[in-house]
């Protein structure tokens, strides 16, 4: 199943599955997900979801972050299905651990923004009044703006390290790039955004 697949079917929200929700019991949904049955994946879904979006809100305090683990909890659920034990322990207590590193690779993933953040701001004149609210000016202004102006390939590079969470290793073999390009793409692009900063680029 693709993940466009997957996400229509984690998205949907009419209640086509209800009455299965309620009549299988845990064992019956896993057992039936790990055999690759997308009902199961569904009604696991419906289950779940709900505590997983919470326990992700708590721990981001961010309603969209939440969305996105949510959503790729349950990928990761379908995707990791053949490696559910029910030896180990409960179908639920298996995806509340899988919630629990969706969450640890979005608090990552962030602290790489901020890296980014802080990496591109490095040369801002301590003068500079934006210094002194350096989330609302560089992220609004370097991130969404001055990374969306740097060549493709760096532009490329940069997303997927400090959105997708990438490593450059990931990164070059998602793309095709040999890993001394990606590196190149990597390091030009950050001189890039220190320039910019560095001249006052804020356009």
């Amino acid at each position: 199943m693709s993940q466009q697949r997957n996400a229509t079917l984690l998205s949907t929200t009419a209640p086509r599955w209800a009455p299965m929700e309620e009549s299988y019991a845990d064992e019956e949904l896993a057992r039936g997900l790990v055999a690759g049955d997308e009902a199961c994946l569904e009604a696991a879904y419906r289950r779940w979801s709900a505590l997983v979006h919470t326990l992700a809100w708590r721990s981001l305090g961010d309603p969209r972050e939440a969305e996105d683990v949510t959503q790729q909890v349950f990928l990761g659920v379908w995707r990791g299905r053949g490696g559910f034990r029910p030896e180990r322990g409960a179908f639920g207590g298996w995806i509340i651990g899988i919630t629990r590193r969706k969450i640890a690779d979005a608090l990552t993933a962030r602290t790489r923004r901020t890296d980014l953040i802080a990496a591109a701001g490095a040369s801002l004149p301590l003068t500079d009044p934006s210094v002194r609210q350096p989330e609302s000016v560089l992220d609004r202004v370097l991130v969404r703006q001055e990374l969306a102006k740097l060549p493709s390939a760096q532009q490329k590079v940069l997303r997927l390290t400090f959105y997708e969470d990438l490593t450059q290793a990931q990164i070059a073999e998602c793309t095709g790039w040999p890993l001394g390009t990606v590196k190149s793409h990597a390091r030009r692009g950050l001189h890039l955004l220190h320039r910019r900063l560095r001249d006052g680029a804020f356009g």
